[in-house]
Protein backbone atom coordinates (compact mmCIF):
# COMPACT_ATOMS: atom_id res chain seq x y z
CA UNK A 1 0.00 0.00 0.00
CA UNK A 2 1.29 3.44 -0.98
CA UNK A 3 0.98 5.54 2.18
CA UNK A 4 2.72 8.61 0.79
CA UNK A 5 0.81 11.92 0.85
CA UNK A 6 -1.44 12.41 -2.21
CA UNK A 7 0.73 15.24 -3.55
CA UNK A 8 3.84 13.02 -3.44
CA UNK A 9 2.07 10.26 -5.37
CA UNK A 10 0.78 12.87 -7.80
CA UNK A 11 4.26 14.19 -8.61
CA UNK A 12 5.50 10.66 -9.33
CA UNK A 13 2.44 9.77 -11.43
CA UNK A 14 2.59 12.97 -13.48
CA UNK A 15 6.33 12.57 -14.10
CA UNK A 16 6.04 8.92 -15.13
CA UNK A 17 2.99 9.57 -17.34
CA UNK A 18 5.19 11.88 -19.41
CA UNK A 19 7.95 9.29 -19.60
CA UNK A 20 10.41 11.48 -17.70
CA UNK A 21 13.12 10.21 -15.43
CA UNK A 22 14.09 12.49 -12.55
CA UNK A 23 16.88 14.35 -14.40
CA UNK A 24 14.46 15.03 -17.25
CA UNK A 25 11.88 16.27 -14.75
CA UNK A 26 14.49 18.65 -13.34
CA UNK A 27 15.16 20.07 -16.79
CA UNK A 28 11.42 20.58 -17.30
CA UNK A 29 11.26 22.42 -13.97
CA UNK A 30 14.03 24.75 -15.15
CA UNK A 31 12.07 25.57 -18.32
CA UNK A 32 9.02 26.62 -16.30
CA UNK A 33 10.83 28.37 -13.45
CA UNK A 34 10.72 32.19 -13.24
CA UNK A 35 14.46 32.31 -12.52
CA UNK A 36 17.54 30.20 -12.06
CA UNK A 37 17.22 27.03 -9.95
CA UNK A 38 19.92 25.28 -7.87
CA UNK A 39 22.34 22.77 -9.40
CA UNK A 40 21.41 19.28 -10.60
CA UNK A 41 22.47 17.39 -7.48
CA UNK A 42 20.62 19.76 -5.16
CA UNK A 43 17.45 19.51 -7.23
CA UNK A 44 17.72 15.72 -7.43
CA UNK A 45 17.78 15.57 -3.63
CA UNK A 46 14.70 17.77 -3.52
CA UNK A 47 12.83 15.63 -6.04
CA UNK A 48 13.71 12.42 -4.14
CA UNK A 49 12.45 14.05 -0.94
CA UNK A 50 9.23 15.29 -2.56
CA UNK A 51 8.36 11.99 -4.21
CA UNK A 52 9.07 9.99 -1.07
CA UNK A 53 6.84 12.32 0.90
CA UNK A 54 9.67 13.19 3.30
CA UNK A 55 9.25 16.90 2.60
CA UNK A 56 6.65 19.04 0.86
CA UNK A 57 7.66 21.57 -1.80
CA UNK A 58 7.58 25.13 -0.48
CA UNK A 59 5.58 28.02 -1.91
CA UNK A 60 8.34 28.79 -4.41
CA UNK A 61 8.40 25.33 -5.96
CA UNK A 62 4.69 24.48 -5.83
CA UNK A 63 3.63 26.75 -8.73
CA UNK A 64 6.67 25.69 -10.77
CA UNK A 65 5.72 22.02 -10.36
CA UNK A 66 2.09 22.76 -11.23
CA UNK A 67 3.10 24.76 -14.31
CA UNK A 68 5.43 21.97 -15.43
CA UNK A 69 2.53 19.50 -15.25
CA UNK A 70 0.11 21.85 -17.01
CA UNK A 71 -2.12 22.37 -14.00
CA UNK A 72 -2.54 24.80 -11.09
CA UNK A 73 -1.16 24.75 -7.56
CA UNK A 74 -4.56 24.24 -5.96
CA UNK A 75 -5.17 21.09 -7.98
CA UNK A 76 -2.16 19.34 -6.43
CA UNK A 77 -2.35 21.00 -3.02
CA UNK A 78 -6.08 21.72 -2.45
CA UNK A 79 -7.24 23.77 0.51
CA UNK A 80 -10.05 22.23 2.55
CA UNK A 81 -13.25 24.27 2.74
CA UNK A 82 -14.81 25.09 6.09
CA UNK A 83 -17.99 27.06 5.37
CA UNK A 84 -21.46 26.25 6.70
CA UNK A 85 -24.00 28.23 4.68
CA UNK A 86 -26.93 27.42 6.97
CA UNK A 87 -25.01 28.66 10.01
CA UNK A 88 -23.97 31.75 8.07
CA UNK A 89 -27.60 32.59 7.36
CA UNK A 90 -28.32 32.81 11.08
CA UNK A 91 -24.97 34.29 12.07
CA UNK A 92 -24.70 36.75 9.21
CA UNK A 93 -28.28 37.91 8.91
CA UNK A 94 -29.62 37.02 12.34
CA UNK A 95 -32.59 35.08 10.94
CA UNK A 96 -33.51 31.64 9.64
CA UNK A 97 -35.26 30.79 6.36
CA UNK A 98 -38.76 31.20 7.78
CA UNK A 99 -37.96 34.67 9.03
CA UNK A 100 -36.41 35.58 5.68
CA UNK A 101 -39.65 34.60 3.94
CA UNK A 102 -41.61 36.67 6.43
CA UNK A 103 -39.37 39.69 5.81
CA UNK A 104 -39.85 39.35 2.06
CA UNK A 105 -43.57 40.04 2.52
CA UNK A 106 -42.85 43.33 4.24
CA UNK A 107 -43.32 46.60 2.35
CA UNK A 108 -39.68 47.63 2.68
CA UNK A 109 -36.39 45.80 2.29
CA UNK A 110 -33.61 46.34 4.80
CA UNK A 111 -29.90 45.46 4.76
CA UNK A 112 -30.43 42.30 6.85
CA UNK A 113 -32.97 40.95 4.38
CA UNK A 114 -30.63 41.57 1.45
CA UNK A 115 -27.79 39.84 3.29
CA UNK A 116 -30.03 36.85 4.01
CA UNK A 117 -30.91 36.66 0.32
CA UNK A 118 -27.23 36.75 -0.66
CA UNK A 119 -26.53 33.83 1.68
CA UNK A 120 -29.57 31.92 0.40
CA UNK A 121 -28.49 32.36 -3.24
CA UNK A 122 -24.98 31.20 -2.32
CA UNK A 123 -26.42 28.18 -0.51
CA UNK A 124 -28.53 27.17 -3.51
CA UNK A 125 -25.58 27.54 -5.88
CA UNK A 126 -23.57 25.38 -3.46
CA UNK A 127 -26.19 22.62 -3.51
CA UNK A 128 -25.71 22.06 -7.25
CA UNK A 129 -23.52 18.92 -7.08
CA UNK A 130 -25.53 17.16 -4.39
CA UNK A 131 -29.21 18.06 -4.27
CA UNK A 132 -31.55 16.02 -6.53
CA UNK A 133 -32.24 18.01 -9.68
CA UNK A 134 -36.02 18.19 -9.17
CA UNK A 135 -35.64 19.52 -5.64
CA UNK A 136 -33.04 22.09 -6.67
CA UNK A 137 -35.25 23.22 -9.55
CA UNK A 138 -38.22 23.73 -7.24
CA UNK A 139 -36.17 25.68 -4.71
CA UNK A 140 -34.25 27.68 -7.30
CA UNK A 141 -37.35 28.67 -9.24
CA UNK A 142 -39.18 29.51 -6.00
CA UNK A 143 -36.50 31.91 -4.80
CA UNK A 144 -36.10 33.37 -8.29
CA UNK A 145 -39.83 34.10 -8.35
CA UNK A 146 -39.71 35.72 -4.91
CA UNK A 147 -36.78 37.94 -5.83
CA UNK A 148 -38.22 39.06 -9.17
CA UNK A 149 -41.53 39.88 -7.44
CA UNK A 150 -39.63 42.18 -5.07
CA UNK A 151 -38.40 44.22 -8.04
CA UNK A 152 -41.85 45.82 -8.31
CA UNK A 153 -41.49 47.45 -4.89
CA UNK A 154 -40.06 50.83 -4.02
CA UNK A 155 -36.33 50.24 -3.88
CA UNK A 156 -33.19 52.30 -3.93
CA UNK A 157 -31.11 52.09 -7.10
CA UNK A 158 -28.52 49.93 -5.33
CA UNK A 159 -31.17 47.59 -3.93
CA UNK A 160 -32.75 47.19 -7.37
CA UNK A 161 -29.38 46.47 -8.96
CA UNK A 162 -28.46 43.93 -6.29
CA UNK A 163 -31.77 42.08 -6.59
CA UNK A 164 -31.33 41.93 -10.37
CA UNK A 165 -27.84 40.51 -9.84
CA UNK A 166 -29.08 37.83 -7.43
CA UNK A 167 -31.87 36.95 -9.86
CA UNK A 168 -29.21 36.58 -12.55
CA UNK A 169 -27.23 34.10 -10.46
CA UNK A 170 -30.38 32.09 -9.72
CA UNK A 171 -31.40 32.10 -13.40
CA UNK A 172 -27.95 30.78 -14.32
CA UNK A 173 -28.26 28.05 -11.69
CA UNK A 174 -31.78 27.05 -12.76
CA UNK A 175 -30.68 26.99 -16.41
CA UNK A 176 -27.81 24.63 -15.57
CA UNK A 177 -30.12 22.23 -13.73
CA UNK A 178 -32.69 22.37 -16.53
CA UNK A 179 -29.99 21.42 -19.01
CA UNK A 180 -28.72 18.65 -16.72
CA UNK A 181 -32.27 17.32 -16.85
CA UNK A 182 -32.29 17.35 -20.67
CA UNK A 183 -34.83 20.19 -20.82
CA UNK A 184 -32.91 22.00 -23.53
CA UNK A 185 -35.55 24.54 -24.56
CA UNK A 186 -36.21 25.69 -21.00
CA UNK A 187 -32.48 25.81 -20.25
CA UNK A 188 -31.75 28.06 -23.23
CA UNK A 189 -34.59 30.43 -22.34
CA UNK A 190 -33.37 30.64 -18.75
CA UNK A 191 -29.78 31.16 -19.91
CA UNK A 192 -30.89 34.10 -22.03
CA UNK A 193 -32.75 35.49 -19.03
CA UNK A 194 -29.56 35.23 -16.97
CA UNK A 195 -27.67 37.18 -19.64
CA UNK A 196 -30.36 39.90 -19.64
CA UNK A 197 -30.40 40.13 -15.85
CA UNK A 198 -26.62 40.41 -15.87
CA UNK A 199 -26.85 43.23 -18.42
CA UNK A 200 -29.51 45.09 -16.45
CA UNK A 201 -27.60 44.80 -13.18
CA UNK A 202 -24.20 45.49 -14.70
CA UNK A 203 -22.94 42.14 -13.39
CA UNK A 204 -20.44 41.02 -16.01
CA UNK A 205 -19.76 37.81 -14.05
CA UNK A 206 -23.34 36.63 -14.59
CA UNK A 207 -23.09 37.61 -18.25
CA UNK A 208 -19.87 35.63 -18.67
CA UNK A 209 -21.41 32.56 -17.02
CA UNK A 210 -24.37 32.84 -19.40
CA UNK A 211 -21.85 32.56 -22.24
CA UNK A 212 -20.13 29.63 -20.51
CA UNK A 213 -23.51 27.90 -20.42
CA UNK A 214 -23.92 28.65 -24.14
CA UNK A 215 -20.51 27.06 -24.78
CA UNK A 216 -21.41 24.00 -22.68
CA UNK A 217 -24.74 23.54 -24.46
CA UNK A 218 -23.02 23.82 -27.84
CA UNK A 219 -20.29 21.33 -26.89
CA UNK A 220 -22.79 18.61 -26.00
CA UNK A 221 -24.62 19.21 -29.30
CA UNK A 222 -21.41 18.85 -31.29
CA UNK A 223 -21.51 22.54 -32.34
CA UNK A 224 -17.82 23.30 -31.85
CA UNK A 225 -17.87 26.61 -33.72
CA UNK A 226 -20.64 27.64 -31.33
CA UNK A 227 -18.36 26.84 -28.40
CA UNK A 228 -15.61 29.07 -29.79
CA UNK A 229 -18.06 31.92 -30.50
CA UNK A 230 -19.47 31.78 -26.97
CA UNK A 231 -15.97 31.77 -25.52
CA UNK A 232 -15.05 34.88 -27.49
CA UNK A 233 -18.13 36.74 -26.26
CA UNK A 234 -17.61 35.63 -22.67
CA UNK A 235 -13.96 36.64 -22.68
CA UNK A 236 -14.86 40.04 -24.12
CA UNK A 237 -17.36 40.59 -21.29
CA UNK A 238 -15.25 39.42 -18.34
CA UNK A 239 -11.72 38.43 -19.43
CA UNK A 240 -10.32 37.83 -15.94
CA UNK A 241 -13.32 36.15 -14.29
CA UNK A 242 -13.79 32.56 -13.09
CA UNK A 243 -16.15 32.05 -16.03
CA UNK A 244 -13.30 33.04 -18.36
CA UNK A 245 -11.24 30.16 -16.95
CA UNK A 246 -14.00 27.70 -17.69
CA UNK A 247 -14.50 29.17 -21.17
CA UNK A 248 -10.84 28.41 -21.92
CA UNK A 249 -11.57 24.84 -20.82
CA UNK A 250 -14.64 24.60 -23.07
CA UNK A 251 -12.52 25.88 -25.97
CA UNK A 252 -9.91 23.21 -25.24
CA UNK A 253 -12.60 20.51 -25.25
CA UNK A 254 -13.94 21.79 -28.57
CA UNK A 255 -10.49 21.95 -30.17
CA UNK A 256 -9.79 18.39 -28.97
CA UNK A 257 -12.90 17.16 -30.78
CA UNK A 258 -12.01 19.20 -33.86
CA UNK A 259 -8.60 17.50 -33.75
CA UNK A 260 -6.33 20.52 -33.35
CA UNK A 261 -3.76 19.47 -30.74
CA UNK A 262 -1.93 22.80 -30.83
CA UNK A 263 -5.06 24.82 -30.04
CA UNK A 264 -5.93 22.42 -27.21
CA UNK A 265 -2.59 23.12 -25.57
CA UNK A 266 -2.95 26.88 -26.10
CA UNK A 267 -6.44 26.98 -24.54
CA UNK A 268 -5.43 24.80 -21.60
CA UNK A 269 -2.35 26.92 -20.94
CA UNK A 270 -4.35 30.16 -21.11
CA UNK A 271 -6.91 28.84 -18.66
CA UNK A 272 -4.29 27.41 -16.34
CA UNK A 273 -2.35 30.68 -16.25
CA UNK A 274 -5.50 32.69 -15.50
CA UNK A 275 -6.65 30.28 -12.78
CA UNK A 276 -3.23 30.29 -11.11
CA UNK A 277 -3.47 34.06 -10.68
CA UNK A 278 -6.83 33.93 -8.90
CA UNK A 279 -7.29 33.79 -5.13
CA UNK A 280 -8.38 30.43 -3.76
CA UNK A 281 -12.23 30.36 -3.70
CA UNK A 282 -13.88 30.95 -0.32
CA UNK A 283 -16.63 28.47 -1.14
CA UNK A 284 -15.50 25.56 -3.29
CA UNK A 285 -19.03 24.15 -3.38
CA UNK A 286 -20.49 27.15 -5.22
CA UNK A 287 -21.15 26.06 -8.78
CA UNK A 288 -19.91 29.41 -10.11
CA UNK A 289 -16.58 29.30 -8.28
CA UNK A 290 -13.87 27.50 -10.24
CA UNK A 291 -12.33 24.90 -7.97
CA UNK A 292 -8.63 24.62 -8.92
CA UNK A 293 -8.85 20.84 -8.72
CA UNK A 294 -11.41 20.97 -11.55
CA UNK A 295 -8.58 21.77 -13.95
CA UNK A 296 -7.64 18.09 -13.86
CA UNK A 297 -11.21 17.32 -14.93
CA UNK A 298 -10.91 19.57 -17.98
CA UNK A 299 -7.49 18.17 -18.90
CA UNK A 300 -8.80 14.62 -18.49
CA UNK A 301 -11.47 15.20 -21.12
CA UNK A 302 -9.03 16.71 -23.61
CA UNK A 303 -6.39 14.01 -23.28
CA UNK A 304 -9.00 11.25 -23.49
CA UNK A 305 -10.06 12.64 -26.88
CA UNK A 306 -6.48 13.23 -28.05
CA UNK A 307 -5.54 9.69 -26.99
CA UNK A 308 -7.88 8.19 -29.62
CA UNK A 309 -5.26 8.73 -32.32
CA UNK A 310 -2.40 7.23 -30.28
CA UNK A 311 -1.58 3.79 -28.94
CA UNK A 312 -2.84 2.74 -25.51
CA UNK A 313 0.51 3.39 -23.86
CA UNK A 314 0.87 6.92 -25.20
CA UNK A 315 1.47 9.95 -23.02
CA UNK A 316 -2.02 11.22 -23.90
CA UNK A 317 -3.71 8.07 -22.62
CA UNK A 318 -1.50 7.89 -19.54
CA UNK A 319 -2.34 11.49 -18.68
CA UNK A 320 -6.07 10.92 -19.21
CA UNK A 321 -5.93 7.92 -16.87
CA UNK A 322 -3.89 9.83 -14.29
CA UNK A 323 -6.27 12.80 -14.32
CA UNK A 324 -9.33 10.53 -14.07
CA UNK A 325 -7.85 8.73 -11.07
CA UNK A 326 -7.14 12.08 -9.40
CA UNK A 327 -10.66 13.37 -10.12
CA UNK A 328 -12.11 10.29 -8.41
CA UNK A 329 -9.76 10.60 -5.45
CA UNK A 330 -10.65 14.23 -4.82
CA UNK A 331 -14.32 13.64 -5.58
CA UNK A 332 -14.79 10.92 -2.94
CA UNK A 333 -14.37 11.32 0.81
CA UNK A 334 -12.76 8.84 3.19
CA UNK A 335 -16.09 7.10 3.85
CA UNK A 336 -16.79 6.61 0.16
CA UNK A 337 -19.37 9.40 -0.18
CA UNK A 338 -19.21 11.08 -3.57
CA UNK A 339 -18.46 14.79 -3.22
CA UNK A 340 -18.49 15.47 -6.98
CA UNK A 341 -20.80 12.84 -8.50
CA UNK A 342 -21.01 14.41 -11.95
CA UNK A 343 -17.24 14.75 -12.33
CA UNK A 344 -16.80 11.24 -10.95
CA UNK A 345 -19.16 9.80 -13.55
CA UNK A 346 -17.16 11.31 -16.41
CA UNK A 347 -13.91 10.16 -14.79
CA UNK A 348 -15.25 6.59 -14.75
CA UNK A 349 -16.17 6.86 -18.42
CA UNK A 350 -12.62 8.05 -19.11
CA UNK A 351 -11.18 5.04 -17.26
CA UNK A 352 -13.56 2.89 -19.32
CA UNK A 353 -12.24 4.36 -22.57
CA UNK A 354 -8.64 3.77 -21.46
CA UNK A 355 -9.50 0.19 -20.47
CA UNK A 356 -10.93 -0.55 -23.93
CA UNK A 357 -7.84 0.90 -25.57
CA UNK A 358 -5.79 -1.43 -23.36
CA UNK A 359 -7.91 -4.41 -24.45
CA UNK A 360 -9.77 -4.87 -21.14
CA UNK A 361 -13.47 -4.94 -22.09
CA UNK A 362 -14.64 -6.28 -18.73
CA UNK A 363 -13.06 -3.41 -16.83
CA UNK A 364 -14.33 -0.91 -19.40
CA UNK A 365 -17.91 -2.10 -19.02
CA UNK A 366 -17.59 -2.01 -15.23
CA UNK A 367 -16.50 1.64 -15.35
CA UNK A 368 -19.11 2.55 -17.94
CA UNK A 369 -22.02 0.97 -16.06
CA UNK A 370 -20.93 2.48 -12.76
CA UNK A 371 -20.94 5.93 -14.37
CA UNK A 372 -24.64 5.53 -15.22
CA UNK A 373 -25.74 4.67 -11.69
CA UNK A 374 -25.18 7.98 -9.89
CA UNK A 375 -27.83 9.85 -7.94
CA UNK A 376 -26.95 13.16 -9.60
CA UNK A 377 -25.55 13.68 -13.07
CA UNK A 378 -25.73 15.98 -16.07
CA UNK A 379 -27.59 14.03 -18.73
CA UNK A 380 -26.26 15.77 -21.88
CA UNK A 381 -22.64 15.75 -20.67
CA UNK A 382 -22.79 12.15 -19.48
CA UNK A 383 -24.39 11.01 -22.73
CA UNK A 384 -21.74 12.86 -24.74
CA UNK A 385 -18.80 11.13 -23.05
CA UNK A 386 -20.61 7.78 -22.74
CA UNK A 387 -21.23 7.79 -26.48
CA UNK A 388 -17.47 8.15 -26.91
CA UNK A 389 -17.01 5.02 -24.80
CA UNK A 390 -19.80 3.30 -26.70
CA UNK A 391 -18.19 4.09 -30.04
CA UNK A 392 -14.81 2.58 -29.14
CA UNK A 393 -16.51 -0.50 -27.62
CA UNK A 394 -18.65 -1.02 -30.74
CA UNK A 395 -15.65 -0.62 -33.04
CA UNK A 396 -13.51 -3.11 -31.13
CA UNK A 397 -16.12 -5.61 -29.90
CA UNK A 398 -18.97 -5.56 -32.47
CA UNK A 399 -20.18 -9.11 -31.71
CA UNK A 400 -19.69 -9.27 -27.94
CA UNK A 401 -22.95 -9.81 -26.03
CA UNK A 402 -21.91 -7.84 -22.94
CA UNK A 403 -20.80 -4.95 -25.14
CA UNK A 404 -24.14 -5.03 -26.95
CA UNK A 405 -26.01 -4.92 -23.63
CA UNK A 406 -24.09 -1.80 -22.61
CA UNK A 407 -24.76 -0.12 -25.96
CA UNK A 408 -28.46 -0.89 -25.54
CA UNK A 409 -28.34 0.66 -22.07
CA UNK A 410 -26.91 3.84 -23.58
CA UNK A 411 -29.60 3.92 -26.26
CA UNK A 412 -32.30 3.54 -23.63
CA UNK A 413 -30.83 6.35 -21.57
CA UNK A 414 -30.61 8.59 -24.65
CA UNK A 415 -34.23 7.92 -25.66
CA UNK A 416 -35.79 8.21 -22.21
CA UNK A 417 -33.87 10.81 -20.17
CA UNK A 418 -34.61 10.71 -16.47
CA UNK A 419 -34.59 13.77 -14.21
CA UNK A 420 -31.82 13.30 -11.64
Amino acid sequence: MDDRPPWARRITTEREARGWNKPQFIEALRVHAPGELPGKESLLRRVHSWESGASCPDDFYKPIIARTFGTVTGAIWPVAGSRDADAELVAGAGMDTLEVLTRLRASTIDAATLESLRITVDRLCSEYPHLPAQQLLVEGRGWLRRITTMLDRQLTLNQHRELLSMAGWLAALVGCVEYDSANRAAAEATRQAAWSLGEESGNTQVMAWAQEMRAWFALTRGDYSGVLAAATTGHDVAPSSPAAVQLHAQKAKAWARIGDRRQVEVALDQGRALLEQMPYPENLDNHFAVDPSKWDFYSMDCYRILGASHDAGSTENKLAESYATEVLRLGTDASGIELSPMRNAEARVTLGVISVRQGDLEQALSHGRRALTGDRFSMPSLLMVSRELGTVIRDRYPANADATDYLNQLRHLRDSPVLR
